[in-house]
């Protein structure tokens, strides 16, 4: 049975590519400060603040999974001359330290054909207000490239999925509300279970030579 390590279990984007790989057959650790209570068997969960990296090391030194999700994240922004630079800290430990620490824990344990994906946004293209967090998913995209050439001897790819506007609780989140989401071209908010569709495939054996990707899942919003 393959096994996928998920961080951001716990709700959106995480919680709905937990769903699915599941629901594929596969064996999932979930990893998140809360634990979701689920009850299905294969899933297990680590409840771990993601940004103790001493105790993200000591939870992740026995396993050997065949994949890591990187789907963690928050939303903090605001325009140039008044940007929180705390919160621009956090969003870098969170998205970027924290991919780095548990991808360099996990790669050298990942079998011939193992998977990588990091959970990016179109933001990383630059959105006014939101330069911050466009700046860390960015930085995903370009760990993502070097780490894939790095693996590819190996047959383990590493990708990006950076979706658009999605419909999750960050998105409702009070600390946001001075940041609406723009709808994109096609109308509506992405779903959390679109964005889980097109990372199982990349976890999958037909997506064996697409690496160092960023794919996006925008319903136009990166046009």
């Amino acid at each position: 049975m393959r096994h996928a390590i998920v961080t951001g279990a716990s709700s959106g984007i995480g919680a709905a590519i937990v769903d699915r790989l599941l629901r594929e057959g596969w064996r999932v650790t979930g990893i998140s400060r809360r634990d979701p209570g689920r009850a299905e068997a294969g899933y297990d969960h680590l409840p771990l603040d993601i940004e103790d990296h001493a105790a993200v090391r000591a939870a992740l030194a026995e396993l050997a999974p065949d994949a890591l999700v990187h789907a963690a994240g928050l939303m903090r922004g605001g325009p140039l001359g008044q940007l929180d630079h705390e919160a621009g800290r956090t969003l870098w430990r969170l998205h970027v330290e924290a991919a780095a620490v548990i991808a360099d824990a996990l790669a050298p344990r990942l079998p011939e054909g193992g998977r990588i994906v990091l959970i990016g946004s179109r933001g990383s293209q630059g959105v006014a207000g939101r330069s911050q967090y466009g700046a860390t998913k960015a930085a995903l995209v370009a760990m993502a490239r070097a780490w894939a050439l790095e693996l590819a001897p190996r047959g383990i790819t590493v990708n990006v999925v950076s979706p658009a506007a999605t419909d999750t609780p960050m998105l409702r989140d009070p600390a946001r509300a001075a940041m609406p989401p723009s709808l994109p071209p096609i109308g509506r908010l992405v779903t959390p279970e679109e964005v889980a569709a097109l990372t199982a495939f990349l976890l999958g054996p037909e997506a064996g030579a697409i690496t160092g990707q960023q794919v996006f899942v925008c319903g136009g919003a990166s046009l």
